[in-house]
């Protein structure tokens, strides 16, 4: 699969876990940097998480010239943390969901290309993010996603949700 700029994504592999193990590590001292320290705190996502991820086909990763840039979830369907959300979503079209998305930092841009392939794939996407992570929010909204609510992630916490559609 072709991203954009002759950049490659394509399906996560076991083989991939290094590096993904790396990136999340670096995009957590990013977060952290950043004044979010508490979306990831200092494990998440744990490899049990991203070897399952991988397992069920949702996981990603961006490479150029060999070299991951990048890794994200592409999950089709429902996702349970949406099914409650304070505010509304923009349809009840069959969609995908965007999680972890992370970078190493190596190329800029990279989630821009991220969210353009996931939506070229899904046509309707959902997204959320911490309420300390403005760089994220940013990047929804500069992707054409439209703020929609809040959910609760599994440990009741809650998220900003947002939506792009056709």
């Amino acid at each position: 699969m072709n991203g954009r700029d002759g950049m490659i994504i394509r399906k996560a592999t076991t083989d991939d876990l290094p590096a993904m193990l790396e990136i999340f590590a670096k995009a957590r001292k990013f977060m952290q940097s950043k004044g979010n320290s508490d979306q990831w705190g200092s494990s998440y996502p744990e490899r049990e998480i991203i070897e399952n991820d991988i397992a069920l086909g949702e996981s990603y990763v961006c490479v150029e010239d060999e070299q991951i840039l990048a890794t994200f979830v592409l999950a089709m369907g429902e996702d349970s943390t949406y099914l409650v959300i304070d505010g509304a979503w923009k349809n009840d079209r069959p969609y995908g969901t965007i999680h972890r998305v992370a970078a190493s930092g190596a190329r800029g841009g990279m989630t821009d290309i991220i969210f353009e392939w996931a939506f070229d794939q899904a046509g309707n996407l959902r997204g959320d993010t911490h309420e300390d992570n403005h760089l994220m929010q940013r990047a929804f909204e500069r992707g054409g996603f439209e703020p929609c609510g809040t959910i609760w992630v599994k440990d009741g916490s809650p998220r900003l949700a947002y939506q792009r559609e056709r």
